[in-house]
């Protein structure tokens, strides 16, 4: 696959918060603390609302640790921080922070030593029609210091501002990659395994599959397949036609790569940059864009590199190529043509229904269960995780 390297990182340099000018403390260096936004957010739109969606990423740059106690988002109103739009603290922020390996214990979670990094992971409700226009951000750090005529400890509190970012309002429109009632597995949420998997790659950190989604197919007892579970052509999915979701130019495809027999166990080929995707296709959508379609049937692709496709176009068959343990088809939308190396960008599909909602049971062997509930429509949205939503056809 096309390496490609995404647009240059928003970083602002950490600053004392306003407010703190009064204190006789303000007239020192502050402690060096980067926090940036490596790709600016844009409004997604779902059944339950509109949100923002980004990282932070935090870097103790001293020697010292410092445990960060509090991120609180504003939106900028004439240049200024203006009202809190997020205020994230105690188990709220823990569970949206996570660490770069190696793996940290969760006791030491939130405490970043010398020269260490933190992810925080924002998912922010917003007004769909009225969202604002830039954020900026303000830090809360606890640090231990030493009281030389006790010989005891205690913390002391630093608060950092900066990191202001633009918010685009509107996510790029298409239409679903297939038709018909599909399960949104690993779809977007705060906590998905698409939305955490940060890789560093072509010399920059990226979530290519930030709001990427594993589409599913099961029946009305929530099975995915009818007879023997090792073949296939058992599945209700497999062969299905995938539909280019807008007009586009073809940039990369690969159609030599076998398919594997489903199960946990059974990769046809070993895992690499190369395989991981499987047989797939990535269409230019224009502006920047990218529309991505992983694991395919070999031999099934209907296009070529360098054509001009239509929406609804049929380009290939859904299959279990790669990295894929049954047949379904992995969807994101990106700035660049990679799965992995390029940023993940929110979509809005014109037009679909959540019917229910749809997990993983503990086995063995684990099994699909589905809820169902009265429709509810989505126009100019986008599938959160493991909902059962309909196509039209």
């Amino acid at each position: 696959m096309r390496s490609f390297t995404a647009a240059a990182a928003l970083a602002c340099a950490a600053a004392l918060a306003p407010g703190l000018a009064a204190n006789a403390n303000a007239q020192q260096i502050p402690p060096s603390v980067e926090f940036r936004v490596p790709k600016s957010p844009t409004v997604a739109t779902t059944d339950s609302g509109a949100f923002i969606v980004y990282e932070l990423h935090v870097t103790n740059l001293t020697p010292a640790p410092l445990t960060l106690a509090r991120v609180e988002v504003l939106a900028v109103d004439a240049g200024k921080p203006g009202p809190t739009v997020s205020d994230l603290a105690d188990s709220a922020l823990f569970r949206a922070t996570a660490r770069p390996a190696p793996a940290i214990p969760a006791a030491e979670r939130m405490t970043i030593g010398g020269g260490l990094r933190a992810y925080v992971y924002l998912w922010i409700p917003t007004d769909r029609d009225h969202p604002p226009a830039q954020l900026t951000h303000r830090l809360t750090f606890k640090r231990a210091q030493s009281d030389s005529k006790s010989d005891s400890k205690s913390d002391s509190t630093i608060v950092l501002a900066g990191t202001t970012i633009d918010v685009a309002p509107r996510p790029v429109a298409i239409s679903p990659p297939v038709h018909g009632e599909w399960a949104a597995f690993n779809g977007p949420s705060n906590s998905s395994g698409h939305r955490r998997l940060v890789l560093a790659l072509d010399g920059h950190v990226a979530i290519g599959q930030r709001f990427a989604i594993d589409f599913l197919q099961v029946d009305s007892t929530g099975s995915s397949f009818h007879g023997d579970p090792s073949k296939n052509s058992n599945y209700i999915a497999y062969g299905t036609p995938l539909m280019a979701v807008a007009d586009g130019i073809v940039v990369e495809t690969k159609d030599s790569i076998p398919e594997n027999i489903p199960g946990a166990n059974s990769l046809a080929v070993p895992i690499t940059l190369i395989t991981v995707g499987g047989n797939h296709v990535a269409l230019d959508i224009g502006g920047g864009k990218y529309a991505l379609y992983a694991h395919v049937q070999p031999g099934s692709l209907r296009v070529k590199v360098g054509d001009h496709v239509k929406r609804g176009q049929v380009l290939a068959l859904l299959g279990n190529s790669g990295n894929s343990t049954e047949p379904h088809v992995h969807f994101q939308i990106a700035d660049g043509p990679t799965f992995l190396s390029s940023e993940g960008l929110p979509y809005a599909m014109e037009s679909f229904d959540v019917v229910g909602r749809c997990g993983i049971a503990a086995g063995p062997p684990p099994s699909i269960q589905c809820t169902r509930k009265s429709p509810v429509v989505v126009k100019q949205g986008i599938p959160l995780e493991n909902e059962l939503v309909r196509f039209p056809e």
